[in-house]
């Protein structure tokens, strides 16, 4: 007895797996975690350590060279990427694609026992070094808080509260800022009074110190309590640091600090970086469009009103998701989270969307849906008209089944749904059927002559399910080369392999034990003809034709060869005019300016030389909004985005726009802009692109130990490259030279 027969015998328990099969999968379906982009794993840490008031080369003489021989001790490394700036040294050790999300952390911490234990090298004034291994981590959510008229100050004070409250949404794993400004406490001391009244900055220094320093002021016991003395004193103004006494230890003489420095609240200046928003606000009929009825709107309606704000000072909030979140609910529980908070927010302070990944992931699955019930119809009608209405619904409802059956398994492995596995999904819904149609067809045939069911199921799937399961694991192997690479390439497309091969085991098993069972139940036996004999199923135009096509290609054999190689070699050069492109460019209704000013421009001078561009992008049609990130990349808001290191000479807008199939006139139009308007800066567009991968698409390093001449080689091939034509963009990763 083989599955087959087993099945059709066993009918009842195969039912009661087959709903339980689907049933499940509708629950496996609505639990399945949602990302835009797979998971994959960045294996690089940082190591920051700060030697304030040293050059760039002491820098990476005492400091980066200490941390490079202590990273040089993993055994994991793959390699070290090092830079040094004046008071500030970043170490980037890679570990080996072999090491997963499941090992690295145990590697994180070796190298953290490492760095901790070559501190004692390090120069006086450096360090602590500070090892940073989740710089990986995806911001899905983005948003930039705005307010007119109000301080940086303000703005944080709502931003923290909001922190606090969405800290408690579902799958909310973590919130960080960017773009807020740092407050102090500024003192300018007056040389000349201080001399005058014996004052040194040592003595200054001393006094500021002990003040708002947390002391056990000890216990009393009084009456029948042992009561806590808590020691007052502490300072929370600025004008309490006006009337505190300075006075030189054993000396009567006290001084007012005010009476000797200038003493104000203001932000660190220069800032670290800043962010500034810009966006159309569309209005109808006196009312302001929300953030997804702009989604929806065509910009060139002319009954929409709109107005522009350009500028504005903002500060990011990026919300991350837990390992293995679904980012769709946890981005519909902000929202309504939001919506209820948003009473409580200042008037003036506004939301903008810089990136909201639960929609664009939501779109994503509701278009696999739509694609899902496409195919299972064009299955229908396709099948209907050569196998007939009754095949085609039954092979239809076992290609839904498998997808189901595909969702459970899924759900138990922990593979999520994302762009990769989406799209295996689509390429199997061609490849699900191929099983279900064999078997069918067989037993379909010979039902209809009239033999015995269970016998034909047996023999059917008997001299089939070998052959057909064979067939299954080449189109598997097909994709493994992809899923079972190491790098972060396979890592990417690792859930294709997964999917594929859960699908197309499932649609065979379903083929071997479902599909005979339903055949069994729902095809008869043909009619007689009015002769008394049995019709022939085969006796039909389609299996005529077929037949007379097969008997006249085995009889010119020699010319069926011929046309097939001719169509090969056709091939074969038709592919060369194809793009080549591992991972296409995104869909993404948004893209990044990058402009580089000279090394060492200001951050102020930065900010400055992008109002323009600012203004010019917010007078093109397909602009929506535009997010300016100065003295460095934004948050890891995209799992393929790669964010520049901090450089106040750097800045880069993320431009939403409306429809992305302008992108590439929009391009070429901000290209010659920039290319006319900003002589002095290197600025370029980039669409987002799928897969991992950073920097430029070509890519050279040069090693030597003469810096003037590898600034000489790197300029030269620099030249060669720009001679050739078609590339933009091109730099060099130690910039100008600075005074």
């Amino acid at each position: 007895m083989n599955i087959a027969e087993y099945s059709i015998k066993k009918r009842t328990i195969t039912l009661v797996l087959t709903f339980l099969a689907f049933f499940g999968g509708l629950k496996s379906y609505q639990q399945l975690g949602r990302l835009e982009d797979p998971e994959f794993t960045i294996k690089d840490a940082q190591v920051v350590t700060a030697y304030p008031g040293a050059s760039a080369e002491d820098v990476e003489k005492e400091v980066t060279n200490v941390i490079e021989k202590a990273c040089q001790q993993l055994g994991q490394l793959k390699e070290i990427e090092s830079v040094s700036y004046r008071g500030l040294s970043i170490v980037t050790p890679t570990i080996k694609d072999k090491y997963d999300k499941s090992s690295l952390p145990q590697v994180w911490d070796e190298l953290r026992r490492k760095i901790n234990d070559t501190q004692k090298d390090l120069p006086p004034g450096a360090g602590p070094s500070m090892v940073n291994d989740d710089f990986g981590d995806v911001y899905g959510i983005y948003l930039a808080l705005t307010g007119d008229g109000y301080t940086y100050h303000e703005i944080k004070d709502f931003a923290d509260f909001l922190r606090r409250e969405l800290l408690l949404v579902p799958d909310v794993k973590r919130i960080t800022y960017w773009g807020d400004q740092k407050e102090a406490i500024y003192i300018q001391m007056q040389r000349e009074k201080m001399a005058n009244l014996g004052i040194t900055q040592d003595q200054i220094y001393d006094t500021l110190e002990s003040k708002n320093l947390a002391v056990d002021g000890g216990r009393v016991e009084v009456d029948t309590f042992f009561v806590t003395i808590n020691p007052t004193g502490e300072f929370t103004s600025v004008d309490q640091f006006k009337t505190l006494l300075v006075s030189e230890p054993g000396s009567d003489q006290q001084v007012y600090l005010g009476d000797i420095a200038t003493i104000d609240r203001d932000y660190i200046d220069p800032p670290t970086n800043i962010l500034r928003t810009s966006r159309k606000i569309f209005s109808r009929d006196d009312s302001v469009l929300n953030w997804k009825e702009v989604d929806t709107v065509d910009p060139s309606d002319s009954s929409l009103t709109v107005t522009q704000t350009l500028g504005n000072p903002a500060i990011a909030m990026a919300i991350s998701t837990v390992d293995g979140g679904n980012v769709v609910t946890m981005g519909q529980a902000l929202e309504k989270r939001i919506q209820e908070l948003i009473g409580q927010a200042p008037i003036g302070i506004e939301f903008q969307i810089i990136s909201y990944q639960s929609d664009s992931v939501e779109k994503a699955v509701n278009s696999f849906v739509v694609n899902l019930i496409e195919a299972i119809i064009i299955v229908v009608v396709v099948l209907m008209i050569f196998m007939g209405l009754k095949s085609a619904l039954l092979i239809g409802a076992i290609l839904f089944l498998t997808i189901c059956a595909s969702f459970i398994v899924m759900d138990a492995q922990g593979i999520m749904l994302e762009r990769i596995s989406l799209g295996a999904l689509i390429i199997a819904l061609g490849m699900l059927v191929d099983n279900a149609i064999v078997v069918t067809d067989g037993m379909r045939l010979r039902i209809q002559r009239g033999e015995d069911k269970i016998k034909v199921a047996r023999e059917v799937v008997g001299q089939n399910q070998m052959p057909l399961l064979g067939a299954t694991f080449v189109a598997v192997l097909a994709f493994g080369a992809i899923g079972l690479s190491q790098d972060g390439t396979g890592e990417y497309c690792r859930s294709l392999f997964q999917v594929l091969l859960i699908s197309l085991l499932l649609s065979w098993l379903t083929a071997v034990t479902v599909t005979p069972l339903v055949c069994a139940v729902f095809f008869k036996p043909s009619p007689k003809s009015e002769s008394g004999k049995e019709e022939d199923p085969y006796d039909s135009a389609l299996y005529r034709g077929y037949q007379w096509l097969l008997e006249t290609a085995i009889r010119v054999r020699w010319i069926t060869v011929a046309f097939v190689l001719i169509l090969f070699f056709f091939a074969l050069y038709g592919f060369g005019f194809l793009k080549n492109s591992f991972f296409p460019p995104s869909t993404r209704p948004q893209f990044m300016v990058d402009v580089w000013l000279p090394e060492g421009t200001h951050i102020r001078e930065t900010e400055k030389a992008l109002e323009g561009l600012e203004e010019y992008l917010l007078t093109l049609e397909n602009t929506k909004a535009v997010a300016t990130h100065v003295g460095g990349g934004a948050v890891r808001f995209l799992l393929t985005y790669a964010p520049e290191k901090t450089n106040s000479a750097y800045a880069q807008l993320l431009v939403d726009v409306f429809d992305y199939k302008h992108l590439d006139s929009m391009q070429k139009e901000i290209q010659h802009w920039m290319d006319s308007n900003m002589p002095d800066a290197l600025g370029y567009t980039n669409k987002f692109r799928l897969g991992p991968g950073d920097g430029g698409k070509i890519q050279a390093r040069f090693s030597g130990p003469d810096p003037t001449t590898l600034r000489q080689v790197v300029y030269e091939a620099l030249d060669i490259i720009k001679d050739d034509g078609g590339a933009q963009g091109l730099r060099q990763n130690w910039r100008e030279r600075v005074p």
